[in-house]
C-alpha cells in the first residue's frame, strides 16, 4: 500500500494555513510536496508484510555449511532504525539489538534487519514495536528462543514537554526461552557492553 500523495499535499497546505502561515510564501511552497515525499518514505512499511524477509531460510545440517551449527545464540547489535511515534507524529531512533536460539533453520542476517524496518516505518511506539519484531522472528523462524532489546531517543521527550536531551527509552521483548531472566543475562550483558562504548 502506498501513501496518497496528493492527499498529502493538500493537508499539508491546509496545516500550514491553520497555523497562520502563507503555504505560497516562497519558502513554503515546495513543502507540500516534500512532506509528501517524507510520508512516502516514513510510512512506507504500512500494509507491507514483515514476516516476508524471513520465508528463505537454509538448513544447518543439510544447507552450504552444514558445519556452521552455532551452539549459541545469534546476535545481532546496533541494527539503526528510525520511526514516527503516533500520539505526536514525532520522530524516534535508536538502536536495535535482536538475538534467537537457533533451531535447524536459520535466516541471512539481512533478513533481520528488514523485518526491523518494515515494521519501524509505521505509526508506532517503542514498546509494541519490540513485541512485534519478537512475534514475527518468533512466529516464522525455528528458534527456540527471541530477544529483542530497543535503545531509542523519542522526539516527543527530547523537544517538547520535559525537553530531556539525553534521555532513551530502553525495552526489552524476550520469547521462548529468553523469557527467563537467567538464560537472557549473557545477552544484555553483552548488549550493555556494546551500547556503553558506542556512548562513550
Amino acid at each position: 500500500m502506498s501513501v496518497d500523495r496528493t492527499r498529502i499535499e493538500r493537508l499539508t497546505r491546509e496545516l500550514l494555513e491553520a497555523i497562520g502561515e502563507d503555504p505560497d510564501r516562497p519558502g513554503l511552497r515546495q513543502t507540500p510536496a516534500r512532506m509528501a515525499d517524507l510520508y512516502s518514505e516514513f510510512f512506507a512499511g504500512v500494509g507491507e508484510d514483515a514476516a516476508a524477509p524471513l520465508a528463505r531460510t537454509i538448513s544447518v545440517s543439510r544447507g552450504p555449511a552444514p558445519d556452521t551449527l552455532p551452539s549459541g545464540a545469534v546476535l545481532l547489535r546496533d541494527i539503526r532504525f528510525r520511526s514516527v511515534c503516533e500520539h505526536h507524529l514525532l520522530p524516534f531512533a535508536g538502536h536495535a539489538h535482536i538475538a534467537y536460539l537457533p533451531g535447524e533453520q536459520v535466516v541471512g542476517l539481512g533478513a533481520l534487519v528488514r523485518v526491523v524496518e518494515i515494521l519501524a516505518t509505521r505509526p508506532q511506539v517503542q514498546e509494541r514495536l519490540g513485541e512485534q519484531i519478537a512475534d514475527v522472528i518468533a512466529d516464522n523462524l525455528d528458534s527456540r528462543g527471541v530477544l529483542v532489546v530497543l535503545d531509542a531517543s523519542h522526539g516527543c521527550v527530547t523537544m517538547r514537554g520535559g525537553r530531556q536531551p539525553e534521555a532513551s527509552t530502553l525495552t526489552i521483548a524476550a520469547r521462548g526461552e529468553y523469557t527467563d531472566a537467567v538464560a537472557r543475562a549473557e545477552l544484555i550483558a553483552l548488549i550493555g557492553a556494546s551500547t556503553g562504548s558506542s556512548r562513550g
